[in-house]
């Protein structure tokens, strides 16, 4: 369960990471590649010096906000018979009939784990000046 659980979200997680790198050089207007270009720059400079900067600006909103998806959604693993958060939270709530008692330390569990990555988002985001 383990190795399917890992498998699974690397290949789903690095897909979308993919997607989010992609979509945000992409937005990068046609005249930051022309102006690069005319600087008699290759390639590969253009987007080492000029368009990954500019990427990574725009990429850090996105990439955190889809890491605490990742996060959350590691409960669908209960699935393949990973047991998780949630589903340890479940089992725990049959067991002692406290429902709240135990989804309330379900919630702040993930709490716990997320609010971290708010924070660097935040702090990333005020360091490089990008739009909010």
């Amino acid at each position: 369960a383990w190795m399917a659980a890992a498998i699974a979200l690397t290949l789903f997680t690095s897909a979308f990471l993919a997607e989010i790198g992609r979509g945000c050089v992409e937005s990068i207007p046609h005249g930051q590649w022309e102006a690069s270009g005319s600087l008699a720059m290759s390639r590969l400079e253009q987007l080492r010096h000029v368009i990954l900067p500019q990427a990574l600006r725009i990429a850090v909103a996105p990439t955190v906000g889809f890491s605490v998806q990742v996060v959350k959604g590691t409960a669908v693993t209960s699935i393949i018979g990973f047991t998780e958060l949630t589903k340890t939270g479940g089992m725990l709530a049959n067991a002692t009939f406290e429902p709240f008692l135990i989804y309330g330390l379900v919630a702040v569990g993930y709490f716990v784990l997320c609010y971290p990555l708010s924070l660097s988002a935040r702090y990333l985001e005020r360091r490089l000046h990008a739009p909010a």
